[in-house]
């Protein structure tokens, strides 16, 4: 068995209401959908950004003008 620790952290009162809900929904644990979102978020953060910093990079090497901004996609930045 994997050994884990116990950890706690602050949820709004938004989200904890739609944890709440998706749990009763999906017949799942809070706490096992926590994990997933988590090591979810955690295993594909990095790889997305390397891709989003490399199709950014591409598209202004690509730009014939100065003003590759137009061009950028900056709807998935946070």
């Amino acid at each position: 068995m994997q050994q884990s620790i116990t950890t706690s952290f602050r949820l709004s009162p938004r989200l904890r209401r739609a944890l709440e809900a998706r749990a009763k929904t999906e017949g799942r644990g809070k706490n096992w959908i926590m994990s997933q979102a988590l090591e979810q978020y955690l295993g594909a953060s990095s790889s997305d950004l390397v891709a989003e910093a490399r199709r950014q990079s591409l598209l202004a090497a690509a730009s014939k003008g100065e003003d590759w901004a137009g061009e950028a996609d900056f709807g998935q930045w946070k």
